[in-house]
């Protein structure tokens, strides 16, 4: 009797001693959205007016206006942004870069400018955000748009296109503060 006492006590004191298994951690803020290439394949005549952004909790977001229906985009990290047309590289800040196309032009029928930053090194000031280092215009060629972004580290990012205001969309890039 003793000794099955003993054998219980031992049993029941190895359970309690040994380490348990750690349990699955949760995404960051419920984040499952991964880092591989994102992309739609319309194509669209409306024209980019405006590109923006802003910071949440969890993600940095950049919006890219467009005054008619979104056409479509391609987003992807890529080892340096490329600019339209001429093939040249642009650098950006950060640890990795995204290089985002809508398929959208950045000039109207008549071939009028509708989006012409002041600084196409700096589209937005994103100082004190989180994850963004750097938005920067790679131009706007045959009837695609094209941006870099500079991000701290490759994060997990979502695309995704939002209607509105009025008869307008717009297109948006939201990138994780981390995994």
């Amino acid at each position: 009797m003793r000794r099955a006492f003993f054998s219980v006590v031992l049993l029941v004191g190895a359970f309690l001693i040994a380490p348990a298994s750690p349990a699955a951690a949760a995404p960051y803020c419920g984040i499952v959205w991964g880092s591989l290439a994102k992309a739609a394949p319309d194509l669209s005549q409306a024209p980019v007016v405006n590109v923006r952004t802003g910071r949440h909790s969890c993600y940095d977001r950049l919006v890219i206006d467009v005054a008619g229906d979104v056409g479509g985009y391609t987003v992807a990290y890529v080892p340096v942004v490329i600019q339209d047309a001429s093939g040249y590289e642009i650098p950006t800040r950060g640890g990795a870069a995204l290089q985002i196309t809508v398929n959208d032009p950045s000039y109207d029928s008549g071939y009028n400018e509708t989006y012409d930053p002041a600084d196409p090194l700096e589209l937005t000031d994103v100082t004190g955000y989180s994850t963004f280092r750097q938005v920067v215009a790679a131009g706007s060629f045959e009837g695609y748009t094209s941006l870099g972004l500079g991000v701290r580290a490759r994060l997990p990012f979502r695309v995704f296109t939002l209607d509105g205001p009025g008869t307008s969309s717009r297109l948006v890039v939201d990138v994780a503060h981390r995994w």
